[in-house]
């Protein structure tokens, strides 16, 4: 697999993971930080912004893993590399949206 087609694999990862919570908040009509917030990435932004921001997401992960290689879910290397950049991106999100929501708290279940 060429290094192209590695970085293109794990950024659809990241770009997976970023879509997931501004999709299903969105499509639960809850407001959500966004890039279009106020401040952005702190402030909420609405359930209809969330939900096209997490389209724009998956449109992203769509170009990246089947425009960019060629994607297959059977290869195993395929499939790591996209899980890599969605567990690595899941990991620094639940760090940064804990703050707001109190997940990163030791004592927080």
């Amino acid at each position: 697999m060429a290094w192209t087609v590695i970085i293109a694999y794990f950024l659809g990862g990241v770009f997976f993971a970023n879509a997931i919570p501004h999709f299903v908040s969105g499509l639960m009509g809850r407001p959500f930080q966004s890039p279009f917030a106020k401040p952005p990435f702190e402030g909420l932004s609405s359930s209809t912004v969330n939900v096209l921001w997490g389209a724009f997401n998956l449109l992203v992960v769509y170009l990246l893993i089947y425009k960019v290689g060629d994607f297959n879910a059977h290869n195993t290397a395929h499939a790591l590399t996209l899980g890599s950049g969605s567990l690595a991106a899941s990991v620094l999100l639940a760090r940064k949206m804990g703050r707001f929501y109190g997940g990163n708290s030791p004592t927080s279940n």
